[in-house]
C-alpha cells in the first residue's frame, strides 16, 4: 500500500529534526480526528473493545471488535466480530460469529486473505488460542494452534497476540499476551508447518515481555512491538536480532505501509507503575528504514490514565488517513490530514 500525494499529507520537513527524541520535541501533528462516530453500526449494536485494525486495500479497512464488550465473544453468538468498513464508515461485510473468543491481532497478506489472532481460549467449547486465516469472504482456510488449548509447543499457542506473513508466505506469530506468557515468535511455512521459534522472557536484546504486535517492512525486516519492555525490536526472518528502538514509545500496535512508514500505537505509556513514565501516549509515525520519528498524534487524555488509553491498534490508507482501534474507549477513530473536512458523513437511508 503506497500513499498518494505523500509529500502533501504526511510530515513537515521541520519535524525531521525530532528523530529519536519524539518525547522531548513537539513534532507536527498533520492530522485531525473525524468528529463523532463515523462507522455506521447496525441499529441496536454497540461497540466493544477494539484492539486491532488493518488496511484492506481500495480504501477499506478490516476491524475486529469484541462483540459489544471485552470478554468472550462466544457468549454473544449472533454478533460478527470481524467487519470490513469503507472510507465513509459503511460496513460492507462481516463474519466470525461463534468462531472467535477474543480477537486481538489482524493482518492482510498480499493475496488479500485476512489473518486473525484469537488471544484467549475457551477449553470447554474448544475454541481460541489460535491464529486463523480467512479468505476475503470469511471462509476459514487454515488454523494454527490447538483449539481451546493453551501451552507452549510447536502447534500449541498461549494467547497469541498478532500474526504477520512474510513476502515468501512464511507465517510469524507473536505468542504470549502478558509479561508472563510464552514470550516467543513462532515461524511456520505457508502450509502451517512449524519451522522454528525465537525469543524468551526477559529484557535483553532478543528477549520479550509481551510481544504484542508484528509488521514487516519492504526490506523483509520483522518489527516486534515488545510492549512491556517499551521498545520495538527488529529481526531478520531467521530470528537474528538486528536492532532495538525506543523512540516509538511503548508499542501496542504496529503497521508499516508501502512507503516504509511505521505507525506505532502507544496506548500504555505513563498509565501506571513502570509503564514508561514520562512518555506521552499516542500514535508515533516515522521511517521504518532510518528510525526517525516525524509525526505524533497525541492521546487527548495525556494526563493520568489507568491501564490503557486511545489507540491500541493502528493502520493507514493510501490517502494518508490514519485509523486507531481503541480498547478502553470502545470505538474506531479516524484521523484525516489537516485541511480535509473532518466531519462524520451523513447516515444513508
Amino acid at each position: 500500500m503506497k500513499i498518494k500525494n505523500l509529500g502533501k499529507v504526511l510530515f513537515a520537513t521541520a519535524a525531521m529534526t525530532a528523530a529519536y527524541v519524539s518525547q522531548s520535541l513537539a513534532q507536527d501533528n498533520p492530522y485531525e480526528p473525524i468528529v463523532g462516530e463515523w462507522v455506521e453500526l447496525p441499529d441496536g449494536r454497540e461497540w466493544g473493545s477494539t484492539s486491532t485494525v488493518y488496511y484492506a486495500g481500495n480504501g477499506n479497512i478490516w476491524i475486529a471488535e469484541r462483540c459489544g464488550g471485552n470478554s468472550n465473544c462466544l457468549d454473544t453468538p449472533d454478533i460478527d466480530p470481524i467487519m470490513l468498513v469503507n472510507a465513509d464508515g459503511k460496513i460492507l461485510k462481516s463474519f466470525g460469529k461463534n468462531m472467535l473468543v477474543w480477537p486481538h491481532g489482524l493482518h492482510v497478506d498480499k493475496e488479500g486473505n485476512l489473518w486473525v489472532a484469537d488471544a484467549r481460549g475457551d477449553e470447554k467449547r474448544k475454541k481460541g488460542h489460535q491464529v486463523h486465516k480467512f479468505n476475503p469472504d470469511g471462509k476459514l482456510l487454515m488454523s494454527l494452534g490447538t483449539a481451546g488449548v493453551a501451552g507452549q509447543d510447536k502447534y500449541i499457542l498461549n494467547q497469541p497476540s498478532d500474526v504477520a506473513v512474510a513476502p515468501n508466505g512464511d507465517i510469524f506469530v507473536a505468542d504470549g499476551h502478558g509479561a508472563g506468557g510464552n514470550n516467543r515468535i513462532v515461524k511456520y511455512n505457508s502450509k502451517g508447518k512449524y519451522i522454528m521459534e525465537f525469543g524468551e522472557t526477559g529484557s535483553e536484546r532478543g528477549q520479550f515481555r509481551e510481544p504484542h504486535a508484528l509488521a514487516f517492512n519492504s526490506q523483509g525486516k520483522l518489527f516486534v512491538g515488545d510492549r512491556q519492555n517499551a521498545r520495538v525490536q527488529i529481526f531478520d526472518q531467521e530470528g537474528n536480532h538486528l536492532d532495538q528502538w525506543t523512540q516509538f514509545g511503548r508499542p501496542s500496535g504496529l503497521y508499516i505501509d508501502g512507503n516504509d512508514i511505521l505507525y506505532s500505537a502507544d496506548s500504555e505509556s505513563n498509565t501506571g507503575w513502570q509503564r514508561n513514565p514520562g512518555w506521552e501516549r499516542g500514535i508515533r509515525i516515522g521511517s521504518s528504514i532510518t528510525g526517525w520519528v516525524t509525526a505524533f498524534i497525541r492521546d487527548p487524555n495525556n494526563g493520568y490514565a489507568r491501564g490503557t488509553s486511545v489507540a491500541e491498534g493502528v493502520t493507514a490508507d493510501e490517502d494518508g488517513n490514519v485509523y486507531g482501534a481503541e480498547v478502553a474507549q470502545k470505538r474506531m477513530r479516524k484521523y484525516v490530514p489537516k485541511g480535509y473536512i473532518a466531519v462524520r458523513p451523513e447516515r444513508r437511508n
